[in-house]
């Protein structure tokens, strides 16, 4: 089927007086395309303006902007390549699409959570690390008679900068005699040192001990210094004949010494016991590294200064502190000579220029939004937004020009006012000569681009299909799109309002945090109202996700269940009205293609055990596990039960078909010879969520989960769909559906860190509808939110600021929404206002 497609004859932005209906060039003209759910789509899109990609989540649109646009401009870059270099590189697939023409080169910013390791940090995102330390190297100020050190040194990264004790991390990992001897009254023999092991080891080593002189029956704290450091911490391992001392015959034998601490090393290193390695974790006790002082340096590059200030301390600085502190260096009119043999290089030529190329790069991340974030940031601890606007500053000062930028949701993560910044930037990228294609939800933000494509009108099979193509007002005319009565300032925008008739509900108890202290939260005082639906607000960085997903659950948790808890960073009270805690986060839901919808939410085991009841699979034997892709017996062996098979081409981009064996079924032809009304086993994975709600209607477990899943809108996703194939929101979404089909008993705290988060505002709607409910079965629920429709549909609001990091985390405001809209104080107040005046 074809798309049905609105053209709007207007002219082409930068092209004044030339329709799009005789413009032969300044176009990227796709035709064909049939990715994904992409139903043979063609339209025409405006290079040098800014693009806005709309429509519900699942439409089609990502697939048109990212799997198709960019995959083919990736593609055809690879074809330049030399072959051989291709083979290093990871590739992309090839797109389904007949023809792309004027399509230039391509750069795709998409979102992604912040790498998984502590040794990725802002700095080394962004390469602004790599010139800090060559500032160091070659400018810095070191001691009388020192060496000068290579720009590595000051990485904790390399062999060379790396501290010996924590190799880099600046997080230690160490025992002490109060983690291993945690009862300093015992003697030895009544077993003082718990962190050796029990039984026969533990005797040995006591009896090694008696042998070696030392006594085993004195409390140890009487014991000398000297002697219980050696017992603890010595790396020596005698090895002496030990005759026992029990009631059984006594035999001589050999034994080694082992110290508590290398006792405690080795297992964790050696063990392959995971209740051995768990048990001696116990003793150990984590904390900044005591040689580095966290930094992860070694000594000698912690003594070279600039400024006055190490280099660990320059990455611990706000960046808008830290060009403050490099702006004098760099207005410097005159420079002297740099020369190796100089203990200090400030004021030469090399520190002005490192300093002034620094500069000016952070100050594209200050007009950003983020001069909060320090260089030494990690980045697992950044949102998505952090990352994306980082890698878009990046991008901004590369200086390409005739490039296409794709932009995945550059809002996201966004309070609306870090937005505004964030629109100057795409304009500065369109004027510099380049294309930037957004795919975008925020409203605010597609009314700011110069065209609109929006793809629907549903979601999965009922999407794929290009509405409209044009300058973004022309889309009121279209009325087939579920984008247009929320872009559209109209009457018709009761879309939008909230759903209940009534005022904010009024809470049934409260929960009070006092003395929070963590990150940038410092001796707070927060209360949360029982009951009732809370959103939490602030601009980036002001603490939002600190105080719930951190602070917040980490106390209530602790309350719940003060057995499992660590330390708290608050002092909680009102627990009384809650009795379960639920996160809902945006994590995957599995990392691998054997999970997906169908496994997480539980509605596979019941579809396996009908299956498994049918008498066909009786006669044959067959248990509910002979349905089951995952385990040997019913799955396709070939494939071993992921429906298909990777094929390496070497030097063209390695690809994956369905398994030649079971045609991507993912079982074995006896297993599927075994039907339910008509349909085997894969048919039924390979189903919607509407469409096996019919299917599935008299099975009435499944036929619950499926319906929730519908209620959250995601009836388009697949039954078998890999968990990996699915968004964070809708991973998300997936998530807070499972927990809606349990029976609800009230008293659950839910918290959700930006639920809104890739879902386009129809979405939002159904999203809200399902946290009300779970408000109206009598639980509480907590959302960190910069959509100011959610805010302005909550209860109560707490909004923190009034800016990021440490101007930040201070509570601004707090009250039902229209109060909070009428502070003087709060950032949000202007954006929430303009909310509920709509």
């Amino acid at each position: 089927m074809d798309s049905d497609l609105t053209i709007a004859n207007h002219p082409v932005p930068g092209n004044a007086g030339r329709t799009s209906d005789d413009l032969d060039d300044g176009m990227v003209k796709v035709r064909g395309a049939k990715e994904n759910n992409l139903r043979n789509v063609s339209v025409d899109v405006p290079r040098d303006s800014i693009v806005a990609f709309t429509g519900v989540s699942g439409s089609g649109k990502s697939s048109l902007a990212f799997g198709t646009i960019f995959a083919e401009a990736q593609r055809r870059y690879f074809e330049s390549v030399a072959p051989y270099a291709r083979r290093l590189i990871q590739q992309g697939h090839n797109p389904k699409v007949e023809s792309i023409t004027g399509l230039p080169p391509a750069v795709a910013l998409q979102q992604r959570r912040g790498t998984a390791t502590a040794r990725s940090s802002v700095g080394t995102l962004t390469t602004l690390s790599n010139s800090l330390r060559m500032l160091y190297s070659r400018a810095g100020k070191y001691p009388a008679g020192a060496s000068q050190l290579d720009s590595d040194a000051f990485s904790p990264n390399t062999a060379a900068g790396a501290c010996p004790e924590c190799h880099g991390l600046g997080v230690a990992h160490t025992v002490t005699e109060g983690s291993l001897v945690p009862d300093p009254a015992l003697t030895i023999r009544e077993g003082a040192i718990a962190a050796w092991p029990g039984a026969w080891q533990g005797k040995n080593l006591r009896d090694i001990l008696t042998h070696l002189g030392y006594d085993v029956d004195t409390p140890w704290k009487k014991l000398s210094a000297k002697d219980r450091h050696w017992i603890l911490f010595t790396d020596e391992q005698p090895v002496v004949e030990v005759t026992p001392q029990r009631d059984r015959v006594a035999k001589p034998y050999k034994g080694r010494f082992w110290s508590a601490k290398r006792y405690v090393l080795h297992t964790l290193a050696d063990s392959k016991s995971n209740t051995m390695r768990e048990r001696v974790l116990r003793f150990m006790e984590t904390g900044r590294c005591p040689v580095c002082g966290g930094s992860g340096l070694r000594p000698e590059a912690l003594a070279v200064t600039f400024a006055g200030k190490t280099i660990a301390e320059l990455n611990a600085l706000p960046m808008s502190d830290l060009a403050d502190l490099l702006r004098p260096t760099a207005g410097l009119k005159t420079a002297g000579t740099a020369s190796r043999t100089q203990t200090s290089g400030e004021t030469n030529e090399v520190a002005i220029a490192i300093t002034r190329d620094l500069l000016s790069r952070i100050t594209v991340l200050l007009d950003l939004g983020l001069g909060y974030l320090a260089l030494g940031r990690p980045t697992p601890t950044l949102s998505p937004g952090e990352m994306q606007r980082l890698r878009i500053a990046t991008q901004l000062r590369s200086g390409l020009f005739g490039v296409i930028y794709v932009l995945d949701e550059p809002s996201a993560g966004l309070h609306p006012a870090d937005a505004e910044p964030l629109l100057a930037v795409l304009e500065t990228l369109k004027h510099s000569g380049n294309s930037v294609f957004v795919v975008e939800h925020n409203m605010d933000v597609v009314r700011a681009a110069d065209w609109l494509v929006d793809v629907g009108p549903h979601a999965g099979e009922g999407g794929g299909k290009v509405l409209y193509s044009g300058p973004v007002e022309g889309l009121a005319s279209v009325r087939d799109s579920i984008t247009r009565p929320f872009l559209v300032a109209d009457k018709s925008h009761a879309a939008r309002k909230r759903e209940t008739t009534e005022g904010p509900r009024e809470p049934m108890g409260w929960l009070n945090l006092r003395n929070v202290n963590q990150h940038n939260l410092r001796d707070l005082e927060v209360d949360f109202p029982l009951g009732v639906l809370t959103a939490v607000t602030g601009v980036s960085g002001s603490g939002k996700s600190t105080l719930v997903s951190r602070v917040l659950a980490g106390a209530v948790e602790g309350g719940l269940h003060p057995e499992s808890s660590t330390e708290p960073h608050a002092l909680v009270s009102g627990l009384g009205g809650l009795d379960r805690l639920v996160q809902v986060d945006q994590k995957p839901i599995g990392r691998t293609p054997r999970s997906n919808l169908a496994t997480y939410t539980g509605l596979f085991d019941g579809v396996r055990k009908e299956f498994a009841a049918t008498g066909d699979a009786r006669t044959r034997g067959f248990g509910a596990g002979r349905f089951s892709f995952n385990v040997p017996g019913g799955r396709c062996e070939t494939c071993q039960g992921e429906g298909f098979v990777a094929v390496e081409l070497l030097f063209l981009p390695g690809s994956y078909g369905p398994c030649p064996e079971c045609h991507g079924t993912r079982f074995n032809p006896e297993t599927l010879e075994v039907t339910y009304r008509g349909k085997n086993i894969a048919d039924v994975l390979g189903m919607t969520v509407k469409a096996a709600s019919a299917f599935l209607k008299d099975l009435p477990s499944v036929s619950r989960s499926l319906q929730t899943l519908q209620e959250v809108g995601l009836g388009y996703l697949r039954l078998g769909q890999p968990a990996t194939e699915l968004s964070g929101g809708e991973a998300q979404r997936i998530k807070l559906a499972t927990e809606l089909q349990r029976i609800q008993r009230g008293h659950t705290l839910y918290l959700l860190d930006e639920p809104t988060t890739g879902l386009h505002p129809a979405d939002v709607q159904l999203l809200m509808a399902q946290l009300r409910r779970l408000v109206e079965a009598g639980n509480t629920v907590v959302v960190v939110e910069h959509d100011m429709d959610v805010v302005a549909g909550a209860d109560w609001v707490i909004d923190l600021g009034p800016g990021g990091g440490d101007a930040g985390g201070t509570v601004m405001a707090a009250g039902p929404p229209a109060v909070v809209a009428h502070s003087n104080d709060s950032r949000t107040a202007p954006y929430l206002a303009a909310a509920l005046a709509r």
